[in-house]
């Protein structure tokens, strides 16, 4: 198989070309050649998607698929998907699952509401930005077009720092703040398994949108956080504590403690999607002991997160310590 990956050194692109690489395909990406690098043999053309002729290196290639992760300007999409129309076979775009219109039911499936978006945007924020993006793929490859909602990614290679933060955390040693409750399900995708399943239906010539993440419930903070825990080899101890003294002291889910969205919180559907199209269509999902190793064995290699390839960075997740002794000591006062 011949691949355009319009990216491919970020966190997914990245993972989507290693995949390719070891099945032996034929891999091209196309960036501005300014972040990151590619594996041996893969080919590198270079170009600014969001210039004027910036798709010119684009001109002479044929490929039967073409992978893009963009999260900016639509417009870009439209142009690249135009440019590419008469010589690639089929179109895959990475999404998202924030492009479904708020408020959203837990167990909601592909045809829950898309917020409003165009095609021919040039900004707005990340729901409209991938919804936008979304329908410009569709407009020009249509049922060629395979729309990736994934949800929450983990792996290595994280250029968010959810999971990390987790392991770093832990490592420190010490109580740690494990938010509740401990067998709260967990729904999210190792980027590895989000890559392979891609490129696979990409290959079938599969068209429509998935919500390509594993089930809620593959596994559960308890696990998640224990697995962290045996990987560091360190003198961590978790405290469990229940969601109302964190919500109550102001600690938001997601953002200040990765990845816990607690029950009943007006976010908790991005936890609870409905998977089954994902997986009838051979989703196929790692054990997230795994997930947990491979990504602190490589945060030790790195040494730290790595910035967002070509993209603004974003804010960083996690509490500090300070906060977090302040939380700690607030639970034990009004034990």
């Amino acid at each position: 198989m011949r691949l355009l990956v319009l990216g491919g050194t970020g966190f997914v692109g990245g993972a989507v070309v290693s995949e390719a690489v070891g099945r032996g395909w034929s891999v091209t990406v196309f960036n501005r050649g300014l972040h990151g690098g590619v594996p041996v043999g893969v080919r590198r053309l270079r170009g600014d998607r969001t210039a004027p002729d910036g798709l010119a290196a684009l001109a002479s290639g044929e490929w039967d698929l073409v992978v893009d992760t963009w999260d900016g300007a639509p417009r870009a999409v439209r142009d690249a998907a135009r440019a590419l129309a008469g010589s690639v076979g089929h179109y895959g775009y990475v999404s998202s699952g924030s492009v479904y219109a708020e408020p959203v039911q837990p167990g909601s499936a592909e045809e829950a509401p898309v917020v409003e978006a165009s095609a021919d945007a040039v900004d707005g924020d990340y729901p409209q930005l991938k919804a936008g993006a979304e329908r410009a793929a569709v407009e020009v490859f249509g049922e060629r077009a395979l729309l990736a909602r994934a949800g929450l990614i983990l792996g290595p290679g994280e250029d968010i720092g959810r999971l990390p933060w987790w392991l770093r955390r832990i490592a420190r040693g010490g109580e740690v703040l494990a938010p509740g409750p401990r067998d709260l399900p967990v729904q999210y995708i190792d980027v590895r398994d989000l890559a392979s399943w891609l490129l696979d239906r990409c290959a079938e010539g599969v068209g429509g949108a998935y919500n390509v993440v594993g089930r809620s419930g593959h596994t559960t903070m308890g696990e998640l956080l224990d697995a962290a825990v045996a990987v560091t080899g360190a003198d961590a101890a978790l405290r469990w504590t229940d969601p109302e003294p964190i919500l109550a002291a102001g600690v938001m889910p997601w953002n200040d403690l990765p990845i816990w969205i607690p029950p009943g919180h007006e976010f908790r559907w991005m936890q609870e999607r409905d998977v089954e199209r994902a997986y009838a269509a051979g989703l196929v999902c790692r054990p997230v002991a795994d997930t947990v190793a491979d990504t602190w064995r490589w945060l030790c290699e790195v040494g730290q997160v790595p910035p967002r390839a070509g993209r603004p960075a974003r804010a960083p997740v996690g509490l500090d310590s300070e906060r977090e002794a302040e939380l700690l000591a607030g639970v034990d006062r009004a034990v």
